[in-house]
């Protein structure tokens, strides 16, 4: 039964309401969001009390991908490049080499479990095999838990370039799939185009998105997001249509902006991250409407074993292969082997076997929105518990909101950076006009047990303060090698 377009809007009000809402849930208890997101979904389908039948695979399939297009480029654009650099081997590893054995275990499982055909298991493997570190960092968020070391970067980075392999590999497997005398060999040189084309064109859609940020001086600010948003669509379009991998370009568009200066820099990041969060319940409420809940049923004992298969087998041993060769220490390993949570991604690949009317296409999706429902359930549930036992976590050092923002202008590289004073820090104790700081670098405000002060030259450091100073980015190295405790450093700046 049609409805009016008032009612329809109602009803998406309703359910982004509610979905909202139910993200106190996950705060207050620790419950991923991303499940209560498609549970809220489930519930006002067609099985469900709401009673809204959705069957199009087809639109379901295209809100998944400019949805997952926008997270993407989201990530990449408040990507710490710094943090992520050192991380680089070990981040790439996992997300290719790693989530190509993650693919072939769960596949092989597949086989052996359900009535599939060797490809269709490796098909059902490819779907599985990318993990989402959005939904982890949202639960270590709410339970107030911070990561040690380098873990964080690994994750990000693993997550935001993972899922480009998926999709090449569910694309392939179903490609062999249609086509059984294709040899799976001939899927190599498809990998490196989609690969190469990824990043290359996604550094140069990149590159031309700071070039007009930062030339065309728009008359009203917020034309920016409308200007970002047409270069992530641009760099995805363009990328997919030549051959390339439009997911992995629009992260690497995000990537190369995000580690650069630019005009509007902070709003744009707080834009993205609002968007992203839109983008993402919009895309669990589709998949959730989608679903129906009925046809889990006959998948739970088997998807339960390919779950646990997933998560016991499966992941940790694409981790420990992955970082054979790596400086993180075994607690550190068996953690990230933990948390390869998956997300919509799973959800969305698993439309791709429908739109192709492969013969076990109901079979493969009702599996992964089973195995989704389960990793997030479990996985998601433990993470901070499972962070806590292995000794890799930390308080949660939350980021100061400053209360001003800065507009790059041109000829000046300088913008407002923050440091931290650590205990027993040099300064701790000494006025400001006491330090002898260079005039490259002034301290703006000052934050001290959650208040901001506004400084002069008489102002007594204390430890735990954080400095937000306007200057340079090679200042600002030498400003925390200074404010630094380590008294191998110098003495003054």
């Amino acid at each position: 039964m049609a409805i009016s377009l008032e009612v329809g809007l109602i009803l998406a009000a309703v359910l982004l309401v509610l979905s909202v809402t139910a993200s106190k849930i996950s705060d207050r208890f620790g419950i991923p969001a991303l499940l209560l997101f498609l549970v809220v979904g489930m519930l006002a389908g067609s099985e469900g009390i709401g009673g809204i039948y959705f069957d199009d695979p087809h639109l379901a399939q295209s809100i998944g991908v400019i949805a997952l297009a926008v997270i993407l480029f989201s990530g990449g654009l408040d990507t710490e490049w710094k943090a992520v650099r050192p991380v680089l081997k070990e981040g790439l590893t996992l997300a290719t080499l790693g989530t190509f054995i993650t693919a072939l275990l769960v596949g092989l499982f597949a086989y052996l479990i359900f009535d599939l055909s060797l490809v269709e298991g490796m098909l059902l493997g490819s779907i599985v095999s990318s993990t989402d570190a959005a939904a982890v960092f949202a639960v270590l968020r709410s339970r107030g838990v911070h990561l040690k070391g380098r873990l964080k970067p690994l994750l990000e980075l693993e997550s935001g370039s993972n899922d480009p392999m998926a999709v090449f590999l569910t694309v392939g497997m179903i490609q062999l799939a249609l086509n059984p005398g294709r040899s799976p060999l001939q899927l190599v040189p498809l990998f490196f185009q989609q690969m190469i084309l990824g990043v290359i064109l996604g550094y140069l859609a990149g590159i031309l998105a700071l070039y007009l940020i930062n030339r065309l001086k728009l008359g009203y600010d917020s034309m920016y997001p409308v200007l970002t948003m047409g270069m992530i669509f641009l760099s995805f379009g363009v990328t997919a249509t030549l051959g390339g991998s439009g997911f992995l370009a629009v992260y690497v568009t995000g990537l190369v902006l995000g580690r650069a200066d630019f005009l509007h820099k902070r709003s744009l990041i707080r834009f993205y991250n609002s968007a992203a969060w839109l983008m993402q319940i919009i895309m669990f409420l589709t998949l959730g409407l989608f679903v129906f809940p009925s046809h889990l049923v006959p998948v739970i004992l088997p998807g339960l074993g390919l779950a646990l298969a997933l998560m016991l087998v499966a992941r940790p041993v694409s981790v420990m292969i992955g970082m054979l060769i790596s400086k993180y220490n075994l607690r550190e390993r068996i953690f990230v082997s933990w948390v390869g949570l998956r997300g919509a991604v799973p959800v969305i690949l698993a439309l791709y076997p429908k739109l192709a009317n492969l013969p076990n296409a109901d079979l493969i999706f009702n599996v992964v929105f089973f195995v989704v429902l389960t990793s997030v359930l479990i996985q998601g549930t433990l993470i901070a518990p499972v962070a806590k036992l292995l000794k890799v976590d930390a308080p949660l050092d939350e980021k100061s909101a400053a209360p001003l923002e800065m507009v790059p202008v041109e000829g000046w590289r300088g913008r407002l950076r923050e440091i931290r004073l650590p205990t027993n820090c040099r300064a701790s104790g000494k006025a400001i006009y006491e330090l002898g700081l260079p005039p490259e670098y002034l301290i703006v405000l000052i934050k001290r047990n959650g208040n901001w002060i506004v400084p002069n030259g008489g102002v007594v450091l204390q430890d735990g303060d954080v400095l937000l100073g306007l200057t340079s980015a090679s200042v600002q190295l030498q400003m925390e090698q200074f404010f630094s405790c380590n008294p191998s450093k110098p003495e003054s700046p």
